[in-house]
């Protein structure tokens, strides 16, 4: 059985507009799902035009003042843009990329539109752009939810505590959603000279952003393509060895895919649809799609429902009081944020993590954790630290400024954990040692392949 976009379940309609009777083509304005395959909300704007009798036409709002982006965001977005541009004229549907805020393009790109299908997205300012333009638009706009595989409110209808009592709420409705988007029509091939295909290539040299931080190319190439390689690969070489190497930060057994799941290049869906199907032990299989689905989604929910998800305040209350039991405990070394973003701290380990961090934008999982437990124990305050970390994370990781990295860094000061032993500086919150790196892993060996990977990079 196959998933449709027209799934109820998937979609609402965000204002009381009606469509325009006159409205010449459909419009998708992508934003959040950069990619052809696997999009229930192109899927959608298909199924509504072949309907209506109309072409699709896709608009996507490329702002520079997104929050906290820089140079390095950007490039690897308009690789996966490009593509996505390519794969549209090839069905025939004229892609237009405009400067400018987000929901200010969708509404002008929408003024002769039949109607107007927006996908979702999940941070503050992402719901306020689709805020915004439903509430400007005079004609009907639908969001179809296409990046979490099951829609966000039926997951859970409030922020939950952690995984083990969001796990069993959205494993119940799994089996609902795991299925694969039908084949669907092919799209009416549009005659529109209403908008003229964009030439993404020309796009870097006028946006103005933050060119400090580099790309991470050609380690990390942007778009569904490399998406699929990466998926490809793990798929062949690690998933069948993935609860024994997973955590192994010296081994890269990961899948490499959380770039490409936050720009939207590849479809959560697909790529645990691939997993599920693969010839692989149901366990390893299960740890991931673990990973995948139930963290990522808790993730989302954390966005979603805590409305301090960026903010110190977000944290639970038992973190906050037992941080703030122990604000004066001393501190040695204490380091500023520009020693640690030099990476000049006395910890070998945690330098090398914050060099690959910073030349590549990606750091091996157990290791963001430990990257961020230091900085809680080496910054004057808890809220500092939290502060720093979230900068740090947001500026040089490519998949940064998504509900994972705020869960992620949340959980480092106690976001869906428990209290543990008491220790200072720390108090109940989980603590990690530079003697477990050394116990667990070849921290030599990571240091070596860290160094390789930086030296890859352009």
């Amino acid at each position: 059985m196959t998933d449709t976009a027209a799934d109820a379940r998937r979609t609402r309609q965000l204002n009381d507009a009606s469509p325009n009777p006159k409205g010449g083509y459909v419009l998708y304005w992508m934003q959040q799902s950069q990619r052809v395959h696997g999009n229930h909300a192109l899927d959608l704007a298909i199924e509504q035009a072949d309907t209506l009798r109309l072409p699709v036409v896709v608009v996507f709002g490329l702002t520079s003042a997104y929050p906290e982006a820089n140079w390095r965001h950007f490039a690897f977005m308009l690789q996966g843009l490009a593509e996505v541009d390519q794969e549209l004229a090839r069905m025939g549907v004229v892609m237009h990329i405009a400067a400018g805020s987000p929901p200010d393009v969708a509404l002008a790109a929408g003024r002769d539109a039949a109607l107007i299908v927006c996908d979702r997205g999940y941070l503050r300012h992402q719901r306020g752009w689709r805020a915004d333009l439903a509430a400007r638009s005079a004609y009907r706009v639908v969001e179809v939810e296409s990046d979490a595989i099951v829609p966000v409110e039926l997951a859970s209808d409030k922020a939950d505590f952690a995984a083990r009592t969001f796990r069993p709420k959205i494993n119940r409705l799994l089996p609902q959603f795991m299925k694969p988007i039908g084949p669907g029509k092919p799209p009416r091939k549009s005659s529109l000279d209403l908008f003229d295909r964009t030439d993404v290539s020309r796009l870097a040299d006028r946006l103005d952003v933050d060119r400090s931080v580099r790309p991470a190319t050609p380690l990390l190439d942007g778009g569904y393509s490399n998406a699929l390689i990466f998926l490809d690969n793990f798929i062949e070489v690690n998933l069948s060895r993935y609860t024994d190497r997973r955590y192994k930060v010296e081994n890269q057994a990961a899948s490499q895919l959380s770039p490409y799941l936050h720009f939207g290049q590849i479809s959560a869906l697909q790529v645990a649809l691939s997993v599920q199907k693969a010839d692989a032990p149901e366990e390893t299989k299960a740890a991931f799609l673990e990973e995948l689905i139930v963290r990522r989604e808790l993730a989302i929910n954390h966005v979603w429902f805590n409305p301090h998800y960026d903010a110190y305040e977000g944290l639970p209350a038992w973190a906050r009081r037992t941080l703030a039991d122990h604000a004066s405990d001393a501190r040695r070394p204490i380091y500023d944020d520009e020693t640690l973003e030099a990476a000049q701290t006395q910890d070998p380990y945690w330098n090398a993590c914050m060099q690959e961090m910073r030349a590549t934008g990606t750091m091996p999982g157990y290791l963001r954790m430990y990257w961020g437990k230091k900085i809680l124990q080496w910054q004057p305050t808890p809220q500092q630290a939290f502060a720093t970390a979230l900068r740090l994370n947001n500026k040089y990781f490519l998949d940064g400024r998504d509900p994972n990295s705020y869960a992620g860094v949340g959980w480092v000061f106690g976001l869906h954990d428990r209290p543990w032993q008491e220790r200072p500086i720390y108090g109940q919150i989980r603590y990690m040692a530079r003697s477990g790196l050394e116990r667990k892993f070849d921290m030599g060996r990571y240091i070596d392949g860290a160094m390789r990977r930086i030296a890859k990079v352009s």
